[in-house]
Order: structure tokens, then C-alpha cells, then sequence
């Protein structure tokens, strides 16, 4: 593990990686104060408040915009690492988020709610790349031996971002009324870093020499990111890759769906992509102060009761980036799956039984802890570097949108749908995700090879 590889994950899992973390949670605190906000907007408009139905339409639509945005930004990511490779996309991308940090913190000042939505949706455009090229571009940089290390990290960096978005929005930092633009738009600090420094390392050596054919500016990317001058190994590896792919084109995405030869591949990407948005994790997040009043705590410990789970996040994502590499991938992605499983079962059971017996509240607040620490473990990031580790290079940006495509539809149609579910089938709503979290772990478990330790051409003979 030298200085320069270290440096760059660091630098793009807190410049992108942490961003959409941190747009996940930061509708959760303040979300009484963008309502009123909107409110007092449309008074002033229209001459009259809105309905709490369309009030919580609007909001939801803010909400969950954000994954509309994502849907748009994965779907764009094929044609923008293919033009501007892996950093060029990463450094492109950071702009983004000045303009959304414009957008939504002079919202209140110009008294206009579009500008929120519309803020939201770039932050998502935003999000929906970077999920993608930031593990395509570390998966890529890795040596194998530290594929799992490294390609965990912005999911570390994810669950910090929500960590912080939940610490910035207690009521003694950035929770009041008059903070709430500053609150959306500081994302704009880890993005000018990031467009600041990126440009310092050198591009995915795997794209310069298979889709560029530059051997020599791969072989010096290899001696920067690796530190030693005797990469020949590396390079001859990566030209036998070459040799195998030279008559084959980058394929589309729906060359993609119908190529025989990778439709294992292709329908693991699928299955563990969309049961990761399914699973219900993102209503945790966009919903947890909701989830926590529904259980009963007191209103004025509900944001320090966040922050909480927060921490949880963290230390469940240093586990499972600890561990990968010992314990290897699918192990990871069965356990989180399972536990979060029984966990939404026990939110259930608690929700059900509270009135009865009002202790279960705590087993309720147990289990959502639970589910985050499940997710962060393994769920949150093995996917995205499964993407990178299934497919060769004529295969994976197609693999990306795909994966990243399902990724952001299910994300809003669980952020969107999720508080109508809740108010009509109450308690119940949970036991939905319950049973795709047991399906998925399963399918792992039954389908999906270990692929620590092994080159992407070894993987790739694995499943054929």
C-alpha cells in the first residue's frame, strides 16, 4: 500500500464517495424547517398555505429527486469515462456540486423552492456518476491483493458522510431554521478539494493501455501508484487482457443484456444491485427521525438518537473494510443481508407489540442499529466493487450503468413511495424489505463465486 494509492482513494471517497452519504441524511433534520419553508413560499405566492397531502408530495418529490438525478448521472457514465477516462470524469464531475451548492443555498434568499429541487437533482446527477467511476476507477488502480481494501473505502466514506449530515444538523451546529441553505450546500468544501487536487495523480493505467493503447503513459501511472520501478509484470498482464479483447469493441448496455457469455455475471449485478436499494436502507436513512418518534423516543433526544446510528455506520464500514480481504466478499454480503433480514422482522415485531409493551421500543431502535450496521458492513460497498471484479475491461462500463441504473430506480421508488407504504400498511411495510434482504443473501450464497485473490481474466474463467 504506498503514499500515492492511499492518497487518491482518500481524496476521491471524500470528495465524491462522502458526498452522497452526506445527500442521503441531509433531508432528515431539517425537514420541518424546508416544509415550513415551503409553506411560507407558496403563501406568499399564492395567497394560501398548502394541504398536508400536497405539502408531503413536495417534500418527497425533494426527497427523492435526488435519486431521479442519480438515475441520469449512471446512465451517463459509459460515454463520460470512455471521453475523459476515469479522472478527468471524477475532477469534470466536481463542478457539479458548486452549482448545486449555488443553488441551494441562495434558495431562501431569492425565495424560491425550485431552486432546492433543483439543487438536489444536480447533487444527485452528481452522486449517480461518482457511485459508479469511483470504484471503477479504484478497482482499476488496485493491485489484486488490495482490490477489497481499497474498493471498500468510499463506503467508509459514505457512511461518514451520512454521520456527519446527521452530527451538522443537531440544533446546536447547523439544526436551527436560519441554517438550513448553509446545511444543503456545504458539500461544496469536499468538491472544490477534490477539483483542486485530483489533477496531481495520473489516470487508470488499465484505461491508458487496453482502451488508449498508451503503454508508456500506463507503465508511468503503474510506477507512480505502485512505487517501484518494476511494473513489467502488471503491464504484461494487462496486454494479455488486451490481446483477449482485441477483437471486441466496448459493448453498449444492450449488448450487454443479450451477450450469452456474461449473462450470469450481468444477472448477479442486477439482483444484488436493485436488493440493495430494496432492502429498505434508504427509507432508514431519509426517514430516521420519523422512524425513531414512531418508536416512541422523546422528540428532543431523536437527533442525538441519529447521530448514534451515525457512529454505528462508521465502525460497521471499518469492519468490513478491514475484514474483506480476510474474509473475502461473498461472506460479507450474505452476513450484512442477513442481519438486516432479522432485523426489519424485529422492527416489526417491536412496532407491533410496543403499546402492549412499551420495552419492545428499545428492541425496535436495537434492530434499526442493527440494519445500518448490516449495511455498512457489507451491502453498502461490495456491490459496486463486484461490478468492477465480474466483468473485463470491454464489458465493465456497460456492467456500471446497468448496476448504477437499478441502483438510483429503486432508491426513488423507496424514497417516494415509502411514506404513503407506511401510512397504509403501518408496521407491515418493513417485512417487504425483510423478505428481499433473505432472497438476495441467498442468491449469493447459491450463485456468486469468491473472487478474492484473483485477476479480473481468472474471474471471468470462473463463471464461463
Amino acid at each position: 500500500l504506498t503514499f500515492p494509492l492511499l492518497s487518491v482513494t482518500l481524496l476521491v471517497s471524500f470528495g465524491s464517495s462522502m458526498l452522497y452519504g452526506y445527500n442521503l441524511a441531509v433531508v432528515n433534520s431539517p425537514a420541518v424547517h424546508i416544509k415550513a419553508f415551503y409553506n411560507a413560499t407558496w403563501s406568499q405566492r399564492y395567497g394560501h398555505g398548502l394541504a398536508p397531502g400536497p405539502l408531503t408530495l413536495l417534500y418527497s418529490l425533494t426527497v427523492s429527486i435526488f435519486a431521479l438525478g442519480g438515475l441520469v448521472g449512471s446512465l451517463l457514465v459509459g460515454v463520460l469515462v470512455k471521453r475523459y477516462g476515469r479522472n478527468g470524469t471524477l475532477s469534470r464531475s466536481s463542478l457539479l456540486i458548486l452549482l448545486a451548492g449555488g443553488f441551494m443555498g441562495f434558495s431562501r434568499e431569492l425565495g424560491s423552492l425550485e431552486m432546492v429541487i433543483i439543487g438536489r437533482s444536480i447533487t444527485g446527477l452528481h452522486s449517480g456518476i461518482c457511485l459508479s467511476v469511483v470504484p471503477l476507477y479504484l478497482g482499476e488502480i488496485a493491485p489484486k491483493n488490495l482490490r477489497g481494501f481499497l474498493g471498500l473505502m468510499p463506503s467508509i466514506f459514505i457512511c461518514l458522510g451520512v454521520f456527519f449530515a446527521q452530527v451538522l444538523g443537531l440544533p446546536e451546529l447547523l439544526g436551527e431554521d436560519r441554517f438550513w441553505p448553509l446545511f444543503l450546500s456545504v458539500v461544496v468544501v469536499p468538491a472544490s478539494l477534490q477539483l483542486l487536487l485530483l489533477h496531481c495523480f495520473p489516470e487508470s493505467p488499465r484505461y491508458l493501455l487496453i482502451e488508449r493503447n498508451d503503454v508508456c503513459g500506463a507503465t508511468k501511472a503503474l510506477r507512480q501508484f505502485l512505487g517501484t520501478l518494476d511494473v513489467q509484470d502488471v503491464i504484461e498482464e494487462m496486454k494479455e487482457e488486451q490481446r483477449s479483447l482485441s477483437s471486441v469493441e466496448m459493448v453498449s448496455v444492450w449488448q450487454l443484456l443479450r451477450d450469452r457469455s456474461v449473462r450470469w455475471q450481468t444477472l448477479s449485478v442486477v439482483v444484488v444491485n436493485a436488493g440493495m436499494q430494496l432492502s429498505g436502507i434508504d427509507a432508514i436513512w431519509f426517514y430516521t427521525n420519523t422512524i425513531f418518534e414512531n418508536a416512541g423516543i422523546p422528540v428532543s433526544q431523536i437527533p442525538y438518537a441519529t447521530v448514534g446510528t451515525g457512529t454505528t455506520e462508521v465502525v460497521a464500514g471499518l469492519i468490513g473494510c478491514f475484514t474483506i480481504e480476510k474474509l473475502g466478499r461473498r461472506p460479507l454480503i450474505i452476513t450484512g443481508f442477513c442481519v438486516m433480514g432479522i432485523c426489519l422482522a424485529g422492527i416489526t415485531f417491536s412496532l407491533l407489540l410496543q403499546t402492549a409493551l412499551p420495552w419492545m421500543r428499545y428492541i425496535g431502535v436495537a434492530c434499526m442499529v442493527g440494519i445500518i450496521a448490516g449495511f455498512c458492513m457489507g451491502p453498502a460497498g461490495v456491490p459496486f466493487l463486484m461490478m468492477a471484479e465480474l466483468f473485463t475491461q470491454s464489458h465493465r462500463p456497460a456492467a456500471y450503468i446497468v448496476g448504477g441504473s437499478l441502483n438510483w430506480l429503486c432508491n426513488f421508488t423507496v424514497g417516494f413511495i415509502f411514506p404513503f407504504l407506511q401510512m397504509s400498511t403501518g408496521a407491515f411495510c418493513y417485512l417487504v424489505f425483510c423478505g428481499v434482504c433473505l432472497l438476495v443473501a441467498l442468491y449469493v450464497y447459491l450463485v456468486i463465486p469468491e473472487t478474492k485473490n484473483k485477476t479480473f481474466m481468472e474471474i471471468s474463467c470462473i463463471f464461463a
